[in-house]
């Protein structure tokens, strides 16, 4: 088992869905202590030097802020960098240049027409990247009350439940008692 932390890009672009991805990382780091957030800007290549560097400032206070206000039970290790090209193209040359184990990126939620004029960079990434890719989105779904799943004592009437488990690093595919039919 590797004790090395794991390198996390956020794609960023000072979006709404951006946002989401950046939540998502945010909340990420704050449970493990082990993550290195990389966030990651493109700018077009018409954008001076000087531009990247106001804008990596940028977002270097208002990361700052961010965990100052969610206050993290461990130390969050994180870095900024800015491009000048193609977003697509930047995060995937960064994710070979760190060894990302995972790339976070927000969803636009673009129509087909939208995807095929513009691109999607999400999508461009999901394909290309050589790690796992969390497209986040916002919740769309209801919050749903679920009940609390309890034992109930096993009878004649009322058989064992089948039940899986995993000790030892052993995986019980099917308990003993569970009759072969």
């Amino acid at each position: 088992m590797s004790t090395s932390r794991s390198q996390v890009i956020v794609a960023y672009d000072f979006s709404k869905p951006a946002d989401v991805a950046l939540q998502r990382a945010v909340d990420q780091a704050c449970r493990d202590a082990d993550v290195t957030l990389h966030f990651v800007t493109v700018l077009d290549t018409h954008q001076s030097y000087q531009t990247a560097d106001n804008v990596r400032d940028q977002l270097v206070r208002m990361l700052r802020e961010i965990f100052r206000a969610c206050q993290p039970e461990v130390d969050v290790d994180f870095a900024v960098h800015v491009r000048l090209g193609k977003p697509g193209e930047e995060i995937l040359a960064l994710a070979e240049e760190i060894g990302a184990d995972q790339i976070i990126v927000g969803c636009h939620d673009r129509n087909a027409l939208g995807r095929i004029l513009l691109g999607s960079v999400s999508t461009e990434v999901l394909h290309h990247a050589r790690c796992p890719v969390i497209v986040a989105r916002k919740k769309g779904y209801a919050d749903v009350k679920l009940d609390k799943v309890i034992e109930v004592g096993h009878t004649a009437l009322r058989p064992r439940p089948h039940r899986y488990s995993y000790t030892s690093s052993v995986a019980q595919v099917r308990p003993v008692d569970w009759p072969i039919s």
